[in-house]
């Protein structure tokens, strides 16, 4: 089954309590400013990058090149968004490159039915501020070294790039990992097959962050 956001998000997705450094799978969906196409175009079915869609792209290339503990999944630009799946393989304590291996994987969700709920897995307090090695700081990283280096490249500076906030769900089995997989594969085809469908419609449910 190809995955359908409508039908395979958790609606309270940025869950209390869940320490987002935490190993795992996550799926993530950044759209444009003004869901301006500024990647490129999508041809018979395939993405053809522009200048600014090859920024983004390398760029998530390079993520690991920066967070060591993060690895890459399946990854599509789109016109107006981009689709990725980003897998924290080692969550990071304190400053980055103190590390703490012992922590349970998020694509068992019987781990998290011990504790009869995702929400009561080792609930952390969690401080002020983004901590090193969770989802936040890379997206953060990201979006920031994207939009600086488009902005040099059109000569703005300052201007926004990217929409305020991310859409972020914990892929919670293999199951689900594999729809979304198939899922973000597909999705040029499906521009093609539904030219003008929101995207802000099918993630509408999701929390942002």
């Amino acid at each position: 089954m190809v995955y359908d956001p409508s039908r395979h998000h958790r609606r309270s997705i940025r869950l209390k309590g869940w320490d987002y450094r935490r190993p795992g799978f996550y799926f993530v969906t950044v759209c444009t400013q003004n869901r301006e196409h500024l990647f490129g175009e999508i041809i018979n079915g395939k993405m053809v990058l522009n200048e600014f869609g090859n920024v983004v792209s390398n760029q998530w290339k390079k993520i690991p090149n920066h967070f060591p503990t993060v690895r890459l999944d399946a990854f599509v630009v789109m016109p107006d968004h981009i689709h990725g799946i980003l897998h924290i393989v080692e969550r990071v304590d304190g400053p980055v490159g103190a590390k703490h291996s012992g922590e349970e994987i998020l694509n068992n969700q019987s781990i998290c039915h011990r504790n009869a709920s995702p929400l009561q897995c080792n609930r952390p307090i969690r401080p002020r501020g983004t901590k090193p090695g969770s989802l936040s700081s890379v997206m953060q990283n990201y979006l920031s070294v994207t939009t600086r280096k488009i902005n040099q490249i059109r000569g703005t500076p300052g201007s926004r790039v990217w929409q305020r906030n991310y859409y972020d769900q914990i892929i919670w089995n293999d199951d689900l990992l594999k729809r979304i997989r198939k899922y973000i594969r597909n999705n040029p085809m499906k521009w093609t097959l539904k030219h003008g469908h929101s995207i802000k419609k099918d993630f509408s449910h999701r929390n942002s962050h």
